[in-house]
């Protein structure tokens, strides 16, 4: 199944100037893909990516990874006003040798993420919960879905899980059932890992290999959820987005109005967290 690839015509957007963007003081972008928060979060030498906010967009969390090395989580959070220095993150206390593709549950009361050994084997999904001075302890999240390796979990407006199986390369669905995620199914598209699932489940972003011209990079494309249920063909975000470098590991701000994915156009093939508005999913939705 051939993607289609639709071109965007979002020109008239304006960026609002950094002292009035509650990410990160960062100038927000229209249109056109802007490198997120240069030499403070996307950082050289460092593969950057999966990045989530809090539904009040006081709290960041993001993936950050050097070569060879395990991943760990980051993040920021805004205190009277002023976002705090980043710090690294230690949900597992050493149980597991990486962390990484943090995201927070609808309420903000769990923060969901990957955790891993040093050989990256016992890929499986820990969650902490929020008590009085930050997050409880970590804790490996009992169900089916960590029955295999998986990877990157984003959580629907009504809690269902979407995520990774890497065995398999495929996106599966959890839907929340009395506080539980007692069983998975795959989700039912053609293509693509690094599912990122909107909260009415209208739309399902993924990463996958490029198609044509003997391409090896991935691209993002989305699903749009159609009347019978079932997933729309998938339809490349085009070119603001995607580049002759590799896009992964999208996701959509909680307020809606930004896409976050990460962009591998660093001098020796290393990730930078790029955004870009919300638009350009909306723009390839009306074609």
């Amino acid at each position: 199944m051939k993607p289609t690839v639709l071109a965007l015509s979002l020109l008239s957007l304006t960026p609002l100037a950094a002292a009035d963007s509650p990410y990160f003081d960062q100038e927000l972008p229209g249109a056109k893909a802007k490198l997120f928060a240069k030499d403070t979060v996307s950082v050289t030498g460092r593969y950057e990516y999966g990045i989530a906010f809090s539904k009040d967009l006081d709290e960041m969390y993001f993936s950050g990874q050097k070569d060879g090395k395990p991943a760990a989580i980051y993040s920021s959070k805004l205190v009277d006003g002023t976002w705090q220095p980043i710090k690294q993150e230690a949900f597992t206390k050493g149980k597991k040798a990486g962390e990484m593709q943090p995201f927070f549950s609808p309420d903000g009361k769990q923060l969901f993420f990957t955790a891993y050994n040093a050989d990256f084997t016992d890929t499986k999904f820990w969650t902490v919960e929020r008590v009085a001075d930050g997050w409880g302890a970590a804790k490996k999240l009992a169900s089916p879905v960590n029955d295999s390796e998986v990877f990157y979990s984003t959580l629907a407006g009504n809690g269902d899980l979407f995520f990774t199986n890497i065995i398999e390369s495929s996106v599966y669905h959890a839907p929340l059932v009395d506080g539980e995620y007692p069983k998975v199914d795959k989700a039912g598209i053609a293509f693509g890992i690094h599912g990122f699932i909107s909260p009415q489940q209208d739309y399902l972003l993924v990463d996958a290999k490029a198609e044509g011209d003997g391409r090896k990079d991935s691209d993002i494309y989305v699903y749009f959820k159609q009347p019978d249920g079932g997933w729309s063909k998938p339809v490349s975000l085009g070119s603001e987005v995607n580049s002759t470098h590799s896009e992964t590991v999208p996701s959509v701000t909680p307020d809606g109005k930004y896409l976050f994915f990460s962009r591998y156009d660093e001098e020796g093939g290393i990730s930078n967290l790029y955004w870009i508005s919300s638009e350009v999913i909306d723009e390839v939705r009306s074609e």
